[in-house]
């Protein structure tokens, strides 16, 4: 019989530290899960150098795990989530802190994201379909998977992660240029929401929007990641032109609820992304369906199956279908996304990102 997450954790109080300490009480182990006789889990470090000095313990915890009765299988992942060491000197006290927010800068066309091998933007025809929960889950389920994953909140006017994610600290800023990211869940984030007033509105015009878009892409210290996931706001306006436009996109992920006025504006994205040539990788269908936690008893409140039909008509790959849930509105309120739990939500958002592994898409 495969050991309890108790079990392990037991285990790896035995794996001693450099420094002394054991490793089950140093907060380094995330997304331990345990699946037919399988051991996975994320050693969460603070920079590159530090998660190469922990290769020899990464290597005894897995002989440790594996040494347990019922173990069949360890995966066990070293991250990174902050930017390598800078050789210079630190900067002085009282460094400028940096404002977003500006007109955009000329580049020569579209540019990748230093460190950041794939970008997936997450975006919607119209608001309200659930895109920025699904963006918040699918980052924490790909780095649950063992994906080194960003999430950027490009919903200026809207901005939501900072509560589903449950940040609320501004960034810094070492030398009014460069922007440090705050992390939570094992995903390094940003959004604009962190940098402004939360009881203020966004009253910018669209160059505003374009720099401050800029600034989030290219200034934002993100550190080595295996893919970043954008948040867009809703629609097909400004910051999806820009993004699309000035960045090197891998593709992106349409999210719609079946019904048919959704997904008249879902089509509208679709076509949006085609003309600025950038992949449409997969539809998600959200709020597929209602199980009524008394009787069981399963009711389309917003019809069914109107994303999947849609996909096979446009030849896109259909991820999944996702239930209204409460659970997932309760945990993204109280900033702990449902996918970084246990049960079946979260395996829903773990089967969206195995396919997206499975494809190379993330």
């Amino acid at each position: 019989m495969a050991p309890t997450k108790d079990e392990v954790m037991a285990t790896l109080a035995g794996v001693g530290l450099p420094g002394g300490g054991d490793l089950a009480r140093s907060g380094l182990v995330k997304a331990l899960a345990v699946a037919e006789g399988t051991v996975r889990f994320v050693l969460e470090t603070g920079s590159p150098e530090e998660a190469r000095s922990l290769e020899p313990v990464r290597a005894s915890a897995e002989a440790a795990v594996r040494a347990m009765p019922g173990v069949t299988g360890v995966s066990i992942v070293v991250t990174a989530h902050g930017p390598a060491a800078r050789p210079s000197a630190p900067p002085p006290s009282g460094a400028p802190s940096l404002t977003i927010g500006r007109h955009p800068t000329p580049q020569a066309g579209p540019q990748p994201v230093v460190g950041v091998d794939r970008i997936l933007a997450v975006g919607s025809g119209k608001g309200g379909v659930g895109k920025s929960t699904v963006s918040a889950n699918l980052a924490v389920a790909l780095a649950r998977e063992g994906r080194r994953v960003g999430l950027l909140d490009a919903d200026i006017y809207g901005p939501s992660q900072p509560r589903m994610m449950g940040v609320s600290k501004r960034p810094g800023s070492p030398d009014g240029k460069t922007i440090e990211p705050l992390h939570a869940h094992g995903v390094t984030m940003m959004s604009i929401g962190l940098m402004t007033d939360p009881n203020k509105a966004v009253v910018w015009r669209g160059p505003m929007l374009m720099g401050a878009l800029q600034q989030l892409l290219g200034q934002v210290a993100w550190g080595k990641l295996d893919v970043l996931i954008v948040d867009l706001p809703p629609g097909t306006g400004d910051v999806q032109l820009t993004l699309c436009q000035r960045t090197h996109l891998t593709g992106a992920i349409v999210v719609s609820t079946p019904q048919d006025v959704a997904l008249i504006d879902a089509r509208k994205a679709i076509d949006m992304f085609r003309t600025l040539k950038t992949p449409v990788l997969g539809l998600i269908e959200n709020m597929s369906a209602f199980v009524c936690p008394n009787c069981g008893h399963e009711s389309h409140l917003f019809g069914h199956g109107g994303v999947e039909a849609e996909a096979r008509a446009e030849d896109i790959p259909f991820l999944g279908a996702l239930p209204i849930d409460l659970a997932t509105r309760i945990s993204g309120d109280e900033g702990v996304p449902v996918a970084a739990g246990e049960g079946p939500m979260a395996e829903a958002f773990r089967g969206i990102a195995r396919r997206l592994i499975a494809g190379g898409m993330a």
